[in-house]
């Protein structure tokens, strides 16, 4: 099954190389994964490691590093959204309000790790006086 399933990934990798090169978009592929090397390498990653040293003396730091993630992946999901360019020609492609709708997002989910960091807070103070 592992050779089927090899040989499989192989022919397909094959046909996605062949559309590649004769499709003649192989400088926006090699653009765009440039692009995104710089992009994590010059800008994502240093602002996680940043953040992470910044977080190490909070109390809270795993619900903040938490809410962080989440707040990462929401916007990783929703960038394509957020980012295509003008009105559609068609207007089910993008038919909601994807900006207002991810704000809300991170908004709930600031919301909520701070109402986790509170209601521990409270449990700790209770803890405490016992």
């Amino acid at each position: 099954m592992r050779i089927v399933t090899g040989a499989l990934g192989v022919a397909l990798m094959a046909v996605g190389a062949a559309l590649l090169l004769t499709g003649g978009q192989v400088k926006d592929v090699a653009i765009w994964l440039a692009g995104s090397v710089v992009l994590h390498d010059g800008i994502i990653a240093p602002l996680v490691i940043a953040t992470g040293l910044l977080l190490a003396a909070v109390p809270s730091r795993g619900t903040v590093r938490a809410a962080l993630l989440v707040a990462g992946c929401l916007t990783a999901i929703a960038l394509p959204a957020l980012l295509a360019p003008g009105n559609p020609t068609n207007p089910s492609v993008l038919p909601l309000d994807y900006l207002r709708n991810w704000l809300i997002l991170l908004g709930v989910v600031g919301v909520g790790a701070g109402v986790l960091v509170w209601v521990r807070g409270l449990r700790g103070r209770r803890v405490r006086r016992r």
